[in-house]
């Protein structure tokens, strides 16, 4: 490579990022809840020597505002649980990472973090996760265990309201994270000797109780899924504001944020920057990986994907409204931004494609070759991990005794 590479992630959900793309031309919407349809994806993300793929979830069946239900029968809803989805994928990919979200606020730490254990086992060291709250009151309902805060029309127009307002819930999820992290760690690397000969499986001394107790968690573990390929799998979090910044900075290997133009990755960078250092994060002994989130549509031409796009939004009924900023162009144009972009410390970029296949096959098939002409991307994967293709080191279980010098 000439340049400095960065890390491509795309984010996968439904028939694409756009309402309206289940029913544009090529949309595959007879498959959305099919092993198959998925596995087309996720090889094409593979074929393009992508960081990995996320594959969204939910608790509850979308809705056009994210903070409460609606009854639109004219957007995709429903979908599959994104952890055995993954776990579905993982035979049939050799290379791309797989991070699949998983709620930590109506379900168990443990049984989340030996989910996402097992997922590393069957990829081979290739799995993260992404811990996402339930902002939605509604949410609790179907599990009638506790309340939780109603978010306001008025709440969602300041993502710094939201993240007061759900503020608790990111303490939480900080503490589920910690749990899970323990439980990876539970067994150590060696525990298992497996000598039929003496009869022996495992080393007891080498599995450890966690002990956590917390406000919101009392674990003892250990773990029932030995220790993984990577040690720990990454964490990834998407995060808007102050809160789940800090959030990002205690708990997460990478995070995602959501700038609108280079100033605002500037002005973002910063404020994650004075995240880490409220939270005391050495980001020496923990780098945190930042990616900006982008929704692209793309075209052969700039008039093409313009085209694409208002057709897109006509088939919606309206023009698309999304937390991240909307790239419509061509690949070489595409490639511009993200290089202008990356100037200001970003290490890579999750691109959200507007409408499936479509816009996947076009950063595989006319991005990456761009960005690989510059310089600026791999020509092929050169680790079998997804720490790996991230340049992160694989973490020591931090109840393992130190080999005597």
């Amino acid at each position: 490579m000439t340049g400095t590479p960065f890390h491509l992630a795309v984010a996968l959900d439904g028939a694409g990022w756009h309402p309206g793309a289940w029913r544009a031309a090529g949309a595959r919407p007879g498959e959305l809840f099919s092993a198959g349809y998925w596995t087309d994806l996720v090889t094409e993300a593979e074929r393009g020597l992508l960081d990995f793929v996320t594959l969204e979830d939910t608790l509850a069946p979308q809705s056009e505002p994210f903070h409460r239900p609606d009854d639109r029968t004219d957007r995709v809803r429903g979908t599959v649980d994104a952890v055995l989805l993954a776990a579905r994928l993982a035979p049939v990919t050799r290379r791309i990472g797989l991070v699949p979200t998983a709620n930590v606020t109506h379900t168990e730490p443990f049984h989340v973090g030996i989910g996402i254990a097992t997922l590393d086992h069957a990829s081979e060291g290739r799995a993260g996760w992404r811990p996402q709250i339930a902002s939605r009151a509604s949410d609790a309902a179907l599990f009638g265990r506790r309340t939780t805060p109603q978010l306001t029309d008025d709440d969602i127009r300041d993502p710094e309201a939201i993240a007061r307002r759900l503020r608790p819930l990111f303490a939480e999820a900080a503490d589920a994270v910690e749990v899970a992290r323990r439980l990876w760690d539970s067994w150590e690397d060696d525990a298992e000797i497996r000598d039929a000969a003496t009869g022996r499986f495992i080393d007891r001394d080498k599995l450890h109780h966690i002990d956590f107790e917390g406000p919101h968690f009392r674990v003892r573990g250990p773990s029932i899924v030995p220790r993984t390929p990577q040690g720990q799998p990454v964490v990834a979090s998407l995060a808007h504001a102050s809160t789940p910044y800090e959030f990002a900075a205690t708990a997460s290997d990478v995070v995602f944020v959501t700038p609108r133009d280079r100033a605002g990755v500037a002005r973002i960078l910063a404020e994650v920057d004075e995240a880490v250092a409220v939270t005391g994060r050495d980001l020496a002994a923990r780098p945190l990986k930042r990616f900006a989130d982008l929704v692209v549509v793309l075209g052969d031409t700039a008039a093409a994907a313009a085209e694409r796009a208002a057709r897109l939004d006509d088939l919606a009924g309206a023009p698309l409204a999304s937390d991240a900023a909307l790239f419509t162009g061509t690949a070489a144009g595409l490639a511009d931004l993200l290089e202008d972009w990356r100037a200001e410390g970003l290490d890579g970029f999750r691109l959200r494609p507007a409408a499936l296949p479509h816009d996947l096959s076009a950063v595989t098939g006319t991005l990456v070759p761009e960005l690989q002409r510059r310089g600026f991307f791999r020509t092929e994967y050169t680790s079998t991990t997804l720490r790996g293709h991230l340049g992160l080191a694989r973490p020591a279980s931090r109840y393992a005794v130190p080999a005597a010098g």
